[in-house]
């Protein structure tokens, strides 16, 4: 076996997954389990949540599905509160209401910032705060987007949010340092999701986002899961406060 293959292991360590129950969420939790992470796959829908949880053990891997709204500040707390504390956290809950600020209703500000800004800001803080409570060294990995670099028409919301998220990384990342604990940004491109696949029908659409991907593709869930297990394991042990950006090039012209 190669030296390095151990640094991608995962073994023995809790890794916690929001919005684990379908596309990235759910990749990201495969692939930690299959590195050898007990996954904990966090989502509001009960059935749906279990279900994706089950096939994981189905295929000999460890996983369990927490029911949580992150969205409940206090209920969320309350659940991490009464539960070890988790190695891994990847921040992974998120959503998106495109169209121009002209459009923009005070509702489409709260469901895409309270979920893709408020609610990863308190998570990671109920989180973090087992962490350093039980001594755990460990990795945050916050879910941004190459929007957290760039600004793009229609995505004023999203690209506000993910800017926010990458500030609040990096001061994150300084205050953890000194636990061991380490927090980074992962920043896809537009990827190939069911929450997604309905813009791909869209030929002008589907043509103007490969416009400005040099490598000429969308991305895939699996893409996106390799760069958490790296942020997740040893390999990246001097990693703290940056972003992986998985944007096939779009953030480089």
């Amino acid at each position: 076996m190669s030296a390095a293959l151990p640094l991608f292991r995962l073994d023995g360590r809790r890794a916690l997954v929001t919005g684990g129950s379908r596309g990235i969420g759910l990749a990201i939790a495969g692939t930690l389990a299959a590195a050898g992470a007990a996954v904990t796959l966090a989502a509001r829908g009960a059935a749906e949540t279990e279900a994706a949880a089950a096939s994981l053990r189905a295929g000999g891997l460890k996983a369990e599905a927490l029911c949580a709204d992150v969205t409940d500040v206090p209920g969320f707390a309350a659940l991490i509160a009464a539960r070890p504390a988790f190695d891994v956290f990847v921040n992974n809950a998120g959503a998106n209401r495109p169209k121009p600020l002209s459009e923009v209703t005070e509702d489409d500000y709260d469901a895409v910032v309270n979920l893709n800004l408020r609610s990863a800001i308190f998570a990671a803080k109920a989180v973090t705060a087992r962490m350093v409570a039980e001594g755990r060294r460990g990795s945050v990995i916050n879910m941004s987007s190459q929007m957290g670099h760039v600004g793009a028409r229609n995505r004023t919301l999203y690209c506000a949010s993910k800017w926010g998220l990458e500030g609040f990384t990096k001061a994150l990342a300084l205050e953890l340092a000194p636990h061991g604990i380490r927090v980074n940004t992962i920043c896809p491109t537009f990827i190939e999701t069911p929450m997604t696949e309905g813009y791909f029908r869209d030929p002008a659409f589907l043509n103007e986002v490969l416009t400005k991907i040099p490598l000429g593709r969308i991305g895939q869930p699996a893409e996106v899961a390799a760069a958490a297990l790296y942020l997740a394991c040893d390999a990246a042990s001097l990693t703290t406060g940056s972003a992986l950006m998985l944007d096939g090039g779009w953030t480089a012209s």
